[in-house]
C-alpha cells in the first residue's frame, strides 16, 4: 500500500541524510485564538507535527465546540485517516488533510501542479470502528504505481498523462518520467471530463488552497522535493489542516453514535452485486476486519 513501510525509509531516514528534514525541530504556535491555531514545524518531522496539532484541536474544540488547527512548514505526515481516528477516540467528528508535491495535472492540463491531497473524515460509530475515510484526489498515488513496478503490471489506462498528452500505462516508464517532471497522476475521476475528472481536480485544488492560502505556504515546483536542473534534494515545506467538531454541544454523543451506526448498518445490509463478492464494506472496516485477524493470528502464534 501507499502507507507501508517500503516507502518509508526514502521518506523520512534518507531526508533526514540529505539535510531536508529536521530530526529534532521545536513546533511554535504562530497564531492562536480559543478555536483556532497556526502551528509552525519548522521542517520537522511530519508525524511528530501532526499529533500535535490533532490534539491542539481537539482541546479546543472540547472547550468551544470547535478547533481548527493549521501546521505551516512541515513535511510528510503519514496518514490522514490516523488523525481522524483521534477525533473520533475523542468524541469528536475530525477532519484532517495536506498538500504534498505535485503530482496531480489538471483536467484538460499535463503538467503535475497538485499533490495527491487527500480528503479525511472521521465520524464516531456505536461499532467497533468508526467511519474513516482517508482519499487521495488522484486515481492513484504513486505509491501504487511503485507496487505495479515491483509486480511487473502495467498502469491502468486514465491513471498518468504525460506532457503530451498521451495516457500512459507503461509504469517503468511513467515512474522515471513523473521525476522528471514529464508525466503527471489524472484527478480522481481520470483523464479529462468524461468520468468526472475535473471533480477530482476540484477537491485536489480544494486542498491545496487550504494547505497554502493560510499560511502563505508554498506549492507546484517550489515543493516538488528535487531541483529539475541538478537533480539535487530540496525540501519540501508543507501545510496540514487539522479540524474537530465535538459532537456533544449538539446532541448526545451516544445518540450520535447510535444514529451514524444504523445508518451504516443499513448500507451493508442493501441489495449486493449478484457478479460481486457478496458483501458490502463501508469506510474503516476493512481496515478494522485486516486488524482483527492479524491480532488473532499474532496471539495464536504466540501461543
Amino acid at each position: 500500500p501507499p502507507q507501508g513501510l517500503a516507502p518509508q525509509k526514502p521518506i523520512y531516514c534518507d531526508r533526514v541524510d540529505q539535510g531536508i528534514l529536521e530530526p529534532i525541530a521545536p513546533i511554535t504556535v504562530v497564531k492562536e485564538t480559543d478555536a483556532t491555531a497556526l502551528v509552525d514545524g519548522n521542517m520537522g518531522i511530519g508525524l511528530y507535527v501532526g499529533p500535535y496539532c490533532m490534539n491542539l484541536a481537539i482541546e479546543k474544540a472540547k472547550k468551544h465546540g470547535v478547533g481548527v488547527v493549521v501546521a505551516q512548514r512541515s513535511t510528510h505526515y503519514g496518514i490522514a485517516g490516523y488523525y481522524a481516528t483521534m477525533a473520533t477516540e475523542a468524541g469528536c467528528v475530525g477532519f484532517s488533510t495536506t498538500n504534498a508535491r505535485p503530482s496531480i495535472a489538471p483536467t484538460f492540463g499535463t503538467e503535475g501542479m497538485l499533490g495527491t491531497n487527500p480528503l479525511c473524515f472521521g465520524i464516531p460509530t456505536d461499532e467497533a470502528f468508526p467511519f474513516v475515510i482517508d482519499c487521495a484526489t488522484s486515481v492513484n498515488q504513486r505509491g501504487k504505481l511503485e507496487r505495479y513496478g515491483r509486480e511487473g503490471k502495467p498502469t491502468p489506462a486514465g491513471c498518468v498523462v504525460d506532457v503530451e498528452g498521451n495516457e500512459r500505462t507503461d509504469t517503468e516508464g511513467i515512474l522515471k518520467d513523473m521525476v522528471a517532471g514529464k508525466a503527471a497522476l489524472s484527478p480522481l475521476g481520470g483523464v479529462g471530463e468524461k468520468l468526472g475528472g475535473y471533480k477530482g481536480f476540484g477537491w485536489a485544488t480544494a486542498v491545496e488552497l487550504l494547505c497554502t492560502a493560510f499560511q502563505s505556504g508554498p506549492f507546484g515546483e517550489d515543493i516538488c522535493g528535487i531541483d529539475r536542473s541538478t537533480g539535487e534534494k530540496k525540501a519540501m515545506p508543507l501545510g496540514h489542516v487539522f479540524v474537530a467538531i465535538d459532537i456533544e454541544p449538539l446532541t448526545d454523543v451516544e445518540t450520535f453514535r447510535t444514529n451514524a451506526g444504523s445508518l451504516l448498518r443499513a448500507i451493508r445490509a442493501s441489495k449486493k452485486d449478484p457478479n460481486g463478492p457478496g458483501r458490502i464494506w463501508t469506510a474503516g472496516e476493512p481496515e478494522h476486519d485486516a486488524r482483527t485477524d492479524r491480532t488473532a493470528r499474532t496471539a495464536e502464534w504466540r501461543s
